[in-house]
């Protein structure tokens, strides 16, 4: 299937703004975070953590975000296997991730790792493509599970 310029173009403008979200949020770049997201998104991390999914600002994703990876040494959220569909001005993002967090422990081991899925949907907004839901689905974790709850402690 041949794909024109201007799908390859938008197809790549997705997956990138995907992969930004990982990469903002590994370095702590809390303010070019916040600028991947439409005024309100629809998060949700529910297979990880239970509950209902959320709806939230672009500012509270990202003092959210901070709170919690601060708590970390070093994250590194592993995005692959990016899938774009495109209808018109909607967009969604597939793809695999790989989410290492490490904390230097006394006691145990000092990663904690988790693997899964992404799902995102974004509306295109003038020449940008925007974040309006994340789905993150946990399928698999290892290393030290004690981290996320000593990070936010």
């Amino acid at each position: 299937m041949l794909m024109s310029d201007q799908s390859l173009t938008a197809r790549y403008a997705v997956a990138e703004t995907c992969t930004r979200m990982a990469v903002h949020a590994d370095r702590r770049e809390w303010e070019q975070l916040g600028t991947l997201f439409a005024d309100t998104v629809v998060l949700d991390y529910t297979s990880l953590n239970g509950g209902e999914p959320a709806r939230l600002t672009p500012r509270q994703i990202t003092e959210a975000w901070r709170a919690t990876l601060s708590g970390y040494d070093a994250t590194q959220h592993l995005i692959a296997n990016q899938l774009v569909t495109l209808d018109g001005d909607r967009a969604v993002c597939t793809a695999s991730f790989q989410a290492t967090h490490r904390t230097a422990a006394a006691h145990g081991a000092s990663l904690w790792t988790l693997g899964g899925d992404y799902r995102w949907e974004l509306a295109r907004r003038g020449d940008r493509w925007l974040i309006d839901t994340v789905v993150m689905t946990a399928t698999w974790g290892d290393g030290n599970q004690a981290l996320p709850a000593r990070a936010a402690g």
